[in-house]
């Protein structure tokens, strides 16, 4: 009786892990809001910020202009590092569950490099986007990455039933590379776009605005919906896919659908932050070493931790070098690369 009880108690989510998830992600926001290159006074911008709760009576010391900043520039941006953070942790515990391997990330079957040339074809051929009424590089860069997902799926189907997730992994590396030499022609064609496109390909939030986060909110939570939906099948798939099937899981279902809701979720953030790498490696697996392989666990402190992890990551890359901006995607990979071998050596252990 109590080795049932051993065997059933990782998989169970407790309440205070949640409540530790919103105060983390409460905490990074606030500290993320604070600080910035206006010289804002702390206690006016707390102030500020309980004025706005309902039934509260508060009046803060802001002017119209630094309350401006605090809700144009400074809260949009947290709240889609949050977005994207969160969207990219989840993705990519659930690839590293369907693919049953730790060192999967959200652009493992060609996101990235579709993305990227879609990116590159608006920014290098399109002369005066200015002049469109609408932008059309996030436009570009999500059709990209739906188009090299699609490819890679298609591709890799072909592989048998035993080594379907090989085949598609195998696809995603061929599909990549095949996108990523057509970028690299077109970015040696057009020359004078390189520093664009470079900039974009580095990944940030410095023209976060509302706008963008009504943009991809809805494809970010209908794909952590049916992914959270999903959690409970992606432990059965630990076992491998034999096993599912045989325990009434169809693995080849559960893996499309899982791809399916992650290429979405991933292809809408990545199209208006850029590539930002590592998020979908050091979250998960910073999770799994801290309360188990459950993905019953995992994917809902992934939404909590992935965004408090790129929140921090872009209040580094906003202030470290201040009024300058370091990309935020070399911070993710500052943090990322040591964290990556770390992975890479505990792989084995991996169920």
């Amino acid at each position: 009786m109590a080795q049932q009880t051993n065997t059933v108690e990782p998989t169970r989510l407790r309440p205070w892990l949640i409540v530790a998830g919103i105060c983390v992600l409460l905490c990074s926001g606030l500290v993320s809001v604070l600080i910035g290159p206006a010289d804002l006074s702390p206690k006016d911008v707390i102030l500020e910020l309980l004025s706005k709760l309902p039934f509260v009576s508060i009046r803060s010391g802001l002017s119209p202009l630094n309350s401006a900043i605090v809700w144009q520039i400074r809260a949009p941006r947290i709240v889609l590092a949050a977005i994207v953070g969160a969207m990219l942790a989840v993705a990519g515990s659930a690839y590293q569950g369907v693919f049953r391997n730790p060192l999967a990330d959200p652009y493992l079957l060609g996101v990235a490099s579709g993305a990227g040339l879609g990116a590159t074809i608006a920014i290098a051929t399109i002369a005066h986007p200015s002049s469109l009424p609408f932008d059309p590089v996030p436009l570009a860069a999500f059709s990209g990455a739906i188009i090299a997902v699609g490819a890679t799926y298609a591709l890799g189907r072909g592989g048998s039933r035993l080594r379907n997730s090989s085949s598609l992994i195998l696809a995603g590396v061929a599909v990549g590379a095949f996108f990523t030499a057509i970028q690299t022609y077109e970015q040696q064609r057009s020359s004078s776009t390189l520093t664009a496109v470079y900039s974009w390909i580095l990944g940030g939030l410095s023209t976060a605005s509302w706008q963008q986060v009504t943009l991809v909110l809805p494809y970010v939570g209908a794909s952590i919906l049916v992914l959270f939906m999903c959690r409970r099948l992606l432990d059965v798939m630990s076992v491998g896919d034999e096993e599912a099937n045989s325990l009434g899981v169809s693995a080849k279902r559960v893996r499309l659908i899982t791809i399916g809701a992650a290429t979405l979720g991933t292809a809408a953030v990545v199209a208006v932050s850029g590539l930002i790498g590592f998020v979908g490696i050091i979250v998960p697996h910073t999770i799994r070493l801290l309360v188990g392989p459950s993905y019953r666990r995992i994917l809902p402190l992934a939404i909590f931790g992935g965004a408090a992890f790129l929140i921090l990551a872009d209040l580094v890359a906003r202030t470290v070098l201040s009024p300058a901006e370091v990309p935020i995607g070399v911070v993710t990979a500052f943090v990322g690369a040591p964290f990556f071998l770390i992975v890479l050596r505990q792989a084995r252990q991996f169920p």
